[in-house]
């Protein structure tokens, strides 16, 4: 039986949090291991509601299923990092580890269709799932990674530069076949735990968005490789922590992900020339817009408040990503810590 690590984050979505953990609880008949609910110090009392909820579930008798308050709102990837962490103490054996988010149900074959495809193909570090939505649309699950081709792109929004510049088109939405993509979503995703021991874990100076591409990227510069696979299905209700899908504004901190991601994996010149191609793409499609007497849709203020902020992240030093790939403690360290 392989052992397996579930982190579900939560913050602020308590109910549904714990209806993922039973989803990955049905779905791990084949596979031990242990389930982790992670509160990212949440302030409506999601912790206490969790451990209330989590006891009045029948959970499977060979998982082991836990409540943590990770005592800080540090973010996507601390967060994970503390329950992977914590998982590796409760479960020192484990050979994967899963990250699904609060708002995701995995169908029955989910996680074992995952499992199966990688012990099948051992150069995959990680493997993410066919993700859709509460209305059965197909949500964009794999993607490429994002450069100044993409960045254009993106914010142009014209047919003809679409189809110039399609082997950098970001979405690959749902393809074809299993097999290797660039990045996955991290709403529902399985790594190997030998890849992260080289590779290390999320990189904390992420606060929210970029920090599974940032995982992904690293995955295949070390030489592995990051696979979609179809047979694995999930429901992702998507962005209900986040909002992202209703902001009003644009937070500082998907500014910040992004110039971080940019710079830290390329170069400086390279984020600043990546934000003047996205700048210059919007401005052309809002140009457009305005001819065609159409409304333009989006954040408020979003070009202005892209720019001031990278100039003022530009003169500031670039974090060192050395330090913030934290890694795993060894599997001997974890034994002795439970014994």
């Amino acid at each position: 039986m392989t052992d397996i690590v579930v982190v579900v984050l939560n913050y602020k979505t308590p109910d549904l949090a714990v209806l993922a953990a039973q989803s990955a609880a049905a779905a791990m008949a084949d596979c031990g291991g242990a389930i982790v609910l992670v509160d990212n110090d949440s302030p409506d009392g999601s912790f206490q509601r969790m451990i209330d909820a989590t006891r009045s579930v029948e959970w499977p008798a060979h998982l082991d299923v836990q409540v943590l308050q990770s005592g800080r709102n540090a973010g996507f990837g601390a967060g994970n990092n503390f329950g992977i962490h914590a998982g590796l103490e409760i479960c020192p054996t484990a050979e994967f580890i899963y990250i699904l988010n609060p708002d995701a149900q995995v169908e029955p074959n989910a996680i074992s269709a995952l499992v199966d495809y990688m012990n099948d193909h051992p150069k995959v570090a990680i493997a993410g799932s066919w993700v859709y939505g509460e209305d059965g649309a197909d949500h964009c699950s794999a993607f490429r990674f994002p450069g100044l081709a993409s960045e254009f792109e993106s914010s142009v929004r014209l047919g003809p530069v679409t189809r110039l510049l399609k082997k950098h088109v970001l979405p690959l939405h749902i393809p074809e076949t299993s097999g290797p993509v660039g990045w996955i979503l991290g709403a529902s995703m399985l790594v190997r735990r030998s890849a992260l021991n080289e590779i290390g874990l999320f990189d904390e100076t992420f606060f929210l968005y970029f920090e599974e591409t940032d995982l992904c990227l690293r995955a295949h510069r070390a030489g592995h490789e990051v696979h979609f696979v179809r047979e694995s299905r999930v429901c992702h209700i998507g962005s209900v922590s986040t909002g992202m899908g209703t902001w009003q504004r644009t937070p500082s901190y998907w500014y910040q992900s992004r110039w971080y991601y940019f710079s830290k994996n390329h170069s400086r010149a390279y984020a600043i020339s990546a934000t003047a191609l996205m700048v210059l793409g919007t401005v052309l499609w809002r140009l457009r817009r305005t001819i065609e007497g159409k409304p333009k849709p989006g954040a408020k203020h979003f070009l202005r408040d892209l720019v001031v902020h990278d100039m003022r992240a530009l003169l500031r030093p670039t974090p060192d990503a050395s330090i913030r790939a934290i890694g795993l403690p060894s599997e001997t360290s974890l034994q002795t810590s439970v014994d």
